[in-house]
């Protein structure tokens, strides 16, 4: 599967773009100069929470806090209801 793709081409196989994203991203390009990609909504879903979770000061205090094994954690079964 081809990947890159010029303006024009690009152009021209839109629909078939949009179904190929899902199997990956899809650059387009001008001059050789990357100026666009496709990509699924799954993935831009995705990128979007990431942006979301690394731009909330509190969650990656968190995470420094987790990966310097500074968290504790606790089971949730007495939690469960019966």
């Amino acid at each position: 599967m081809k990947t890159t793709y010029s303006i024009t081409s690009a152009q021209a196989k839109l629909p078939t773009l949009v179904r190929e994203c899902s199997k990956g991203l899809i650059t387009i390009t001008k001059r050789d100069e990357a100026v666009a990609y496709v990509v699924s909504r799954e993935r831009m879903e995705t990128l979007l929470e990431t942006m979301e979770i690394l731009g909330n000061p509190k969650a990656m205090e968190i995470l420094r806090k987790d990966r310097a094994g500074k968290l504790k954690y606790y089971p949730l079964e007495p939690l469960d209801e019966d």
